[in-house]
């Protein structure tokens, strides 16, 4: 994972992991991820995507890989 990600490729990476998007139902930019057990994550659908979420994701990656051993 790369700091110039774009949305979708994030919302790629978070769907292989079991987690589903799901869009407020009136004008907002953020879309919310959500998998069974674990927080929501909340993330703005802007391009590009801030370090910050990027650095967020990766480190919620490796903690459900480390789960996973």
């Amino acid at each position: 994972m790369n700091k110039d990600m774009r949305f979708d490729e994030l919302k790629k990476v978070l769907e292989s992991y079991g987690y589903t998007m799901s869009s407020p139902s009136s004008g907002s930019s953020h879309r919310t991820f959500r998998k069974f057990g674990k927080m929501p994550i909340t993330i703005p659908d802007t391009e590009p995507i801030k370090l910050a979420y990027v650095v967020m994701v990766k480190r919620i990656i490796e903690e459900n890989e480390n789960e996973s051993e």
